[in-house]
């Protein structure tokens, strides 16, 4: 049966998937979660494909079951001219195309912009890649690691003088994705008023040097080169890690006053008039003894004791979790950022919940993953095709 998508913000919406591995179908997910009609277009079962032991395309295991919810799964050879005829009569009715092959593949498969845009005018079609559509490097696969790296971002990460580190999640897939969807939202909305569908891009490179922001900024204004700042905060300074009897702790302040309220209620108010760090440009340039004055007043106390006092001295302060502990922090359970799902054969499971909530309209968890082809009956039955003709294609490998 279709989904129910009654009362959710984008049910009008029906959305075409032909992503692969992260950054689209991350673009692909934030539709879904807000109710489109998405339908993940999949290649027919290879009997001699063994995925499971493979963390990316293992289709149940928790990174599948977290990019791909609340979609439903057609298996369709787009190479076979049946298989590309079926494509086209769903293009001509989708609202939306996400895809994230090679630049080149598209018009290799006649599935691009400008193909279907001719039939259907009103047709978004979003496009991601490492690179860019064009350029020198348009050719080059793109990889999450490597967008990092040219990106800037594993410059800026780690320890001074211990080389570059990459961040511990694929930043510049996600940030591809989420940046593709908002793109895909402003194409749909300029479309209410023009009547017009039209090409949105973005790619794994643009998005890390996007995501750079104020680092990307300190160059681009004033030529400064940000170095490696490991824990500390690039420029505001007491902002970092912190030991403490038990652990460690993450303190952040911003400006004078709130430096003040940590000298206090640390018990150290002799370094609020201290001339090493009395003001923020002292604190920057003798932020290693600063640091070292204030490790050795934190290691007095737990983690918790400490989280407490400053946040109820006003000072920013907060644990650092392990993945389990996050989840069982009082705070993130009020969030709601488990969701649960109930899948047909993993039974009982929870996935990351949407970080944006809305008042009418929530996020809503409507289907967990689908198996590989579980809608293409029903799909293809309502582009009017009849059974014998759904088994006909099936047996020649078409679906």
């Amino acid at each position: 049966m279709p989904l129910d998508l009654s009362g959710q913000a984008l049910a009008r919406f029906k959305v075409l998937d032909l992503t692969r591995f992260r950054a689209g179908p991350t673009a692909a997910r934030q539709m879904a979660d807000w109710g489109a009609d998405v339908i993940k277009v999949e290649l027919p079962p290879d009997p001699g494909e063994n995925t499971a032991a493979d963390p990316v395309k293992a289709r149940h295991g928790p990174d599948f079951q977290n990019l791909h919810r609340n979609k439903r799964s057609l298996t369709l050879n787009l190479k076979a001219p049946d298989g590309l005829a079926i494509f086209k009569r769903l293009a001509d009715q989708a609202d939306v195309v996400i895809e994230n092959y090679r630049p080149d593949v598209k018009h290799r498969l006649g599935i691009d912009y400008e193909t279907l845009s001719a039939s259907n005018p009103r047709l978004v079609y979003a496009s991601i890649s490492g690179f860019g559509q064009d350029g020198p490097y348009e050719k080059r696969p793109g990889f999450d690691q490597i967008a990092q790296g040219m990106g800037g971002l594993m410059s800026i990460t780690g320890q001074p003088g211990e080389g570059p580190m990459r961040v511990g999640i694929p930043i510049a897939d996600l940030s591809a994705g989420l940046y593709c969807a908002l793109g895909i939202m402003v194409a749909l909305l300029e479309r209410e008023s023009s009547g017009k569908g039209q090409w949105v891009q973005s790619s794994l490179l643009a998005a890390q040097i996007s995501m750079l922001d104020f680092q990307a900024a300190r160059w681009l204004v004033d030529h400064e080169v940000p170095p490696q700042a490991g824990n500390n905060h690039p420029t505001t300074i007491p902002t970092g890690v912190y030991p403490t009897s038990d652990g460690h702790i993450n303190i952040a302040t911003a400006g004078g006053e709130i430096y003040e309220r940590l000298c206090r209620a640390l018990g150290d108010e002799e370094l609020i008039s201290h001339p090493d760090y009395a003001t923020g440009q002292a604190r920057s340039e003798n932020r290693d003894a600063l640091n070292a004055r204030l490790d050795a007043l934190t290691r007095q106390k737990t983690s918790v004791e400490w989280v407490d006092t400053l946040n109820q001295a006003g000072v920013p302060c907060g644990p650092i979790y392990d993945i389990d502990e996050m989840f069982d922090d009082p705070q993130v359970k009020h969030l709601g950022m488990a969701a649960p799902v109930a899948h047909p054969e993993l039974g009982p499971i929870e996935i990351v919940k949407q970080a944006t909530a809305l008042s009418r309209t929530p996020f809503r968890i409507h289907s967990a993953t689908p198996e590989l082809g579980q809608h293409t009956d029903e799909i293809l039955d309502s582009l009017g095709m009849n059974p014998s003709e759904i088994t006909s294609l099936k047996e020649r490998g078409i679906v």
